[in-house]
């Protein structure tokens, strides 16, 4: 049974955990989520605060309404895919990607370090490094988002299939933990936004120009040392993270 803690507005509580069950996939595209009157009910709050909730999923595009049947999960849900919905995903259900959604490697190659990869990978600009991109899809085959990792070219004789185009099943961050040894421990995500460029538009099926939200991860071992770093680009929606201050 849910409970409310009231350091966090209730509603909010309610949005957070709505949320949660989309983006691990225990609430598939299509499924019904309970009408406010149960959810008042279950979370022992106002019918008020609950249809509070239910507006701020519609408003992040994770929900719809339809006629006659109730309010449902969108079909092609508007998740913001970044280091922090990974690592929260990988938390929950013990994998990275929810249900129905599937990625493709569509490069993996050693190329120079531009001088913001070097910088965050602390190797010299033009230095070998690991470039990995990948293109994430949803229901409907929907591309959700476009992401390119950068990790340190030194990681390819210990790690060889950071160059391949095939998936890495137990996840990249498994993956290198067993061959180096190395586990990401922190992450932080920089947010900005921008207009498309033409391959990401290509990528991601939208028209230019089109705004895309732009996500800078760097992820860091026990050392404090980054061991990888990714831009991800989404179609330009907002965002939402609830914290307790």
């Amino acid at each position: 049974m849910p409970k409310i803690e009231r350091a966090v507005p209730p509603y909010m509580q309610v949005v957070t955990h709505i949320r949660g069950q989309i983006t691990s996939g225990e609430l598939s595209p299509g499924d019904l989520i309970p009408p406010d009157r149960a959810l008042a009910e279950e979370w022992g709050v106002s019918r008020a605060t609950a249809q509070k909730a239910v507006t701020v999923l519609k408003a992040e595009g994770l929900v719809e309404a339809t006629q006659g049947s109730g309010t449902r999960v969108r079909r092609a849900p508007a998740l913001h895919h970044n280091g922090y919905d990974r690592a929260a995903t990988v938390r929950r259900t013990g994998k990275i990607y929810a249900e129905g959604e599937y990625a493709r490697i569509t490069s993996a190659s050693l190329q120079p370090a531009p001088a913001d990869v070097a910088d965050a990978l602390g190797i010299a600009e033009g230095a070998p490094a690991i470039r990995r991109i990948r293109v994430t899809y949803g229901p409907g085959d929907v591309a959700l988002s476009m992401s390119t990792s950068w990790l340190d070219g030194a990681l390819a004789a210990s790690a060889p299939a950071l160059l391949e185009t095939e998936r890495i099943r137990e996840g990249t961050w498994h993956y290198l933990e067993n061959c180096v040894g190395r586990t990401a421990v922190h992450g932080q995500d920089r947010i900005s936004v921008r207009l498309a460029t033409a391959e990401e538009a290509e990528l991601l099926s939208v028209t230019q120009p089109a705004p895309v939200k732009v996500t800078r991860t760097t992820l860091r071992d026990e050392d404090g040392v980054t061991l990888e770093y990714g831009v991800s680009v989404t179609e330009g929606r907002e965002s939402i993270y609830d914290y307790a201050v």
